[in-house]
């Protein structure tokens, strides 16, 4: 397995290159070469597989043999122990037609400690196995700021420093992330939303001297790793909806912003995985759904909403599926992101519009939908959903058709958005980890939303013994 960029102006190159490079060199995307295709045979023996023994099976159409296996094993298995089910992303049936699959039982109560915690233990590998310094940067609307730095925090060879939206993330968010005291971590408090954070991420890999020059290593979902971590769970929960159901195939609704977990669950359906639709839940921040309904990706005004991780205008990894929907042809992605740079916008249509539409459904759930949502289901089926897991049961909710079932992701415990919670008249019990944050000092840095303070806050980070 090779590594290229979306823009194919980076060579070919292995996994652990791919995972230290982040974003590519160019500006671009790392994706596979080529996307290993599951024959029906191995889908049915995995289907006996626990989620650990799933990772394995999946990684090593990935790694080429570049980690030895017990070394890629016992990271696994050290990833996962931390996690509160044993079945690490259990599967719930809400109704007939409709599965949850739990995404929040690691130690961030949130989904983006599967594929962080995981990614933690590869960064520590990495840096003793090439003794060198390794400095993860990265930007949060809220979940993967506290995973990054829960999976690297007092680490050896390792600092992390994050970029949070000063006052744009719910309070536990917060907590999670400033309350740590290792001092191989940073968190920086910009004065913006997530966008400018982001781009400021995107900004400073891209300045090739300063990336080489500090060690810079990825944690976003711009690093190819952390999208195929994500992949394994829509694999094993359609393993677990197949044992119970007779479903030949399944849906998947996914809250997202930043497209990164809806891309891995369009990896899986490319690797042979019985995936019908995929549909994509935003909230009143919405480019996502008009460019799956209208062919126009253009970001609009900000809005702050009681889904703050989806609060994001300029999704990520949108390029990567752009390149797999235009026929992976590097050179008409690099004209459409400079296009893009340039206009503010991208449009496509007819024949490319028409595989969009065919493989994506889209819904954007509005404030009082989402509030809806979580009261409904709490009264109905007695189960409490965070305002981003509504979104997606929402989604799922319009597309229903009682002849297909759809598995919607739950992402995050509701006890890290009790904002929304409370106003839907709902009191709910804090689990022990969260109420804790509570009572702990807090350390962070705030910053005016320039590129300049941000540099100057790393290089006194990086130069700090």
């Amino acid at each position: 397995m090779e590594y290229i960029s979306t823009r194919g102006n980076v060579g070919k190159i292995g996994f652990i290159d791919a995972f230290m490079m982040g974003l590519g060199n160019d500006g671009g995307l790392l994706v596979p070469n080529e996307i290993p295709v599951i024959s029906a045979a191995t889908l049915k023996e995995w289907q006996e597989l626990s989620y650990q023994e799933l990772v394995l099976a999946i990684f090593s159409y990935y790694t080429n043999g570049e980690i030895p296996e017990q070394d890629l094993k016992d990271m696994v298995y050290a990833s996962y122990s931390t996690f509160r089910d044993p079945e690490v992303t259990p599967v719930r049936k809400l109704k007939d037609d409709l599965y949850l699959l739990e995404l929040f039982h690691g130690p961030t109560f949130a989904f983006k400690d599967i594929a962080l915690q995981f990614m933690g233990q590869l960064y520590t590998y990495v840096a003793a196995k090439q003794n060198k310094k390794i400095h993860i940067l990265g930007a949060t609307s809220g979940d993967t700021g506290a995973s990054a730095i829960e999976g690297v925090k007092g680490k050896n060879g390792i600092k992390i420093c994050i970029l949070h939206p000063h006052g744009k993330v719910s309070k536990v968010q917060e907590l999670q992330m400033t309350t740590v005291q290792e001092d191989n971590v940073l968190n920086l408090s910009v004065d913006g939303n997530f966008d400018d954070c982001q781009r400021m991420i995107k900004d400073l890999f891209a300045d090739l001297d300063f990336k080489a020059s500090n060690h810079l290593a990825a944690i976003n979902s711009i690093n190819f790793v952390r999208i195929l971590a994500q992949t394994v769970y829509y694999f094993y929960a359609y393993f677990q909806v197949a044992k119970q159901t007779d479903a030949k195939q399944v849906n998947f609704s996914v809250p997202t912003g930043n497209f990164g977990d809806i891309f891995a669950g369009y990896l899986a359906k490319r690797m042979g995985l019985p995936v019908g639709k995929l549909i994509l839940a935003t909230n009143e921040n919405n480019i996502l759904e008009r460019f799956i309904l209208e062919g126009v990706y253009k970001p609009g005004d900000f809005r702050s909403t009681y889904s703050p991780s989806m609060d994001i205008q300029v999704a990520s990894n949108f390029e990567r599926y752009l390149y797999y929907v235009l026929g992976e042809d590097a050179a008409q992605i690099r004209t459409l992101m400079d296009q893009f740079k340039a206009e503010g916008q991208i449009v496509i249509s007819g024949e490319a519009l028409n595989k969009v539409q065919a493989e994506f459904g889209a819904h954007g759930v509005q404030g009082q939908e989402c509030l809806s949502t979580i009261k409904k289901y709490e009264a109905e089926n007695g189960y409490l959903l965070d305002p981003h897991s509504a979104c997606g049961v929402a989604a799922a909710d319009k597309y229903s058709d009682d002849k297909e079932i759809t598995v919607s992701l739950a992402t995050a415990h509701p006890a890290k958005f009790n904002e929304a919670i409370e106003l839907c008249g709902i009191e709910q019990q804090f689990p022990e980890q969260i109420t804790s944050l509570f009572n702990k000092e807090q350390r962070q840095t705030r910053v005016d939303g320039s590129l300049a303070a941000v540099v100057s806050e790393l290089e006194a980070f990086y130069n700090a013994k």
